[in-house]
């Protein structure tokens, strides 16, 4: 039977997904180009904290990542 927990060492796998909805809302907001949208979330805290399992930041949605993202600027 396969394992389906998620941890620290396979968590890579969805974050590229999260971030991909979030840059598309950023680079619609702030009118910027979806390559800088994608640079400013890979440079962020939000990001240092959702790539660590032990945050559990990878529950939440696209949407409330960013409206969190958003709050911490």
């Amino acid at each position: 039977m396969m394992d389906l927990s998620i941890n620290q060492s396979n968590l890579y796998l969805l974050l590229p997904s999260k971030l991909s909805w979030m840059a598309s809302m950023l680079a619609e907001d702030k009118g910027i180009s979806i390559v800088d949208a994608i640079k400013q979330l890979y440079s962020s805290e939000l990001y240092k904290k959702l790539e660590d399992e032990k945050t559990k930041k990878w529950h939440l949605g696209p949407v409330a990542l960013y409206e969190e993202y958003e709050e911490s600027l």
